[in-house]
């Protein structure tokens, strides 16, 4: 709204305005503009920024549009821009509903569009709109999107789920999103993938609780790096197994224990007691540097989204999981990749039982009887640490490479 004090134009002053050689423009404030032409014509014009660009449209002419009409509109685009919005799109959305354009497609590009550059990485966004015109479009893509209904669109999914559980699961996600941006938009008021939650079977891969096999890690680690929801989720998602600490010692990190420059978490396991070390991968430091803009504000590293003074509930990455189509049964963020950890590092990348134990935040003695001390070792782990991040980063990137045995 136009602050108080700024000059605002009166229902007379808009009727009164003359036209003059050249067209004009009278400022009413909050980005609103009555424009009077040589012509003596008159339209209101308003201007926002959204996403650093500007832009500028018409709200009608006058007198069909009053000036109160006008002020509305104003500030209807402006409550838009509030809830991040862009209100350029509204009215693309808006036009096409009048021309009967507004098609699934239309709204799915449009959504693709909004997000490619803001969220995702290049070849995660091609990646999204290759599937939805290979499996999605050519089926729904031109019904209107307002008209789609929950049967349609799971035919689709049972299309896909064919060939592949979880594409179909992630086809899922994405209409989802795209349902949920025409809601935001006004060219949808129901979501027909809301009713489809329990449509599918949940994503189980063989002996997922412990998954081994790069072929098995590589699927669940990709799937962790497109989950597409809360950023501060997706961080806990990625760094679960880089870290492979138990849940609650991970959801309960605080920005006081991390030292990034030196590359190490440090707090006390509160299961044993015990003081503890995390050596942090370059992979680990660089997430982490990214969730200390989002969070850094707070305590915790992974605060709940009710008070930045309490942390994250496990039901928040569990929700994440079988939003992606993973039986949370199997505590994957947690004990799942705590077992993972334990065997790789061990049968495949060769390290001594000693230091994975040691990490694991075991109670491990010496032939003397002496518990280590968090300090313990701490150079080796530390190479492990980033062995073990490496290790993930190649097979998520070629999951049919044979694990080389290194020396730990």
């Amino acid at each position: 709204m136009p602050k108080i004090g700024t000059s605002l134009l009166s229902d007379t002053t808009v009727r009164t305005a003359k036209p003059k050689k050249k067209s004009y423009m009278l400022r009413d404030g909050g980005g609103l503009w009555l424009v009077v032409e040589p012509t003596g014509r008159k339209w209101w014009k308003t201007r926002f920024v959204f996403a650093k660009k500007e832009n500028s449209f018409s709200l009608g002419e006058y007198p069909i549009v009053s000036l109160a009409s006008a002020r509305e509109k104003r500030d209807g685009i402006r409550k838009q821009l509030a809830e991040g919005i862009d209100p350029g799109v509204v009215r693309k959305s808006e036009k096409a509903r009048e021309s009967g354009d507004g098609s699934f497609e239309m709204v799915a590009r449009e959504w693709h569009k909004r997000f490619a550059l803001s969220k995702w990485s290049p070849g995660h966004a091609e990646t999204i709109l290759h599937r939805l015109e290979q499996d999605v479009f050519p089926y729904i893509g031109r019904r209107p999107v307002e008209e789609i209904t929950a049967p349609e669109v799971l035919k689709v999914l049972r299309r896909i789920e064919g060939r592949s559980l979880e594409l179909a699961h992630r086809a899922k996600y994405a209409c989802g999103q795209i349902f949920r941006y025409a809601i935001s938009i006004g060219l949808a008021t129901v979501d027909p993938v809301a009713p489809l939650r329990e449509a599918l079977p949940p994503v189980k891969p063989k002996h997922m609780a412990a998954p081994t096999d790069p072929k098995e890690i590589a699927p669940l680690l990709r799937m962790l790096d497109g989950y597409e929801g809360s950023k501060i989720v997706k961080c806990a998602l990625q760094l679960a197994p880089l870290l492979f600490v138990r849940p609650g010692e991970l959801r309960s990190m605080q920005w006081q224990d991390v030292d990034l420059d030196k590359a190490e978490w440090a707090y006390t396991i509160p299961k044993t007691g015990n003081q503890h070390i995390v050596p942090l991968a370059r992979q680990a430091v660089m997430i982490l540097r990214k969730l200390h803009g989002l969070t850094g504000g707070g305590p915790y590293a992974f605060p709940n989204g009710r008070s930045m003074h309490r942390c994250m509930s496990d039901n928040a990455v569990n929700a994440a999981l079988r939003r992606m189509g993973i039986d949370t049964r199997n505590e994957l963020t947690g004990h799942g990749f705590r077992a993972m950890a334990r065997t790789v590092l061990d049968e495949v990348l060769g390290f001594r039982p000693d230091l994975i134990e040691h990490q694991l935040g075991h109670s491990v003695r010496d032939p003397l009887g002496r518990a280590y001390n968090r300090t313990k070792h701490l150079p080796e782990r530390k190479k492990m640490m980033q062995t073990w991040a490496d290790y993930l980063d190649a097979i998520k990137k070629d999951s049919k490479i044979i694990p080389i045995r290194s020396i730990g």
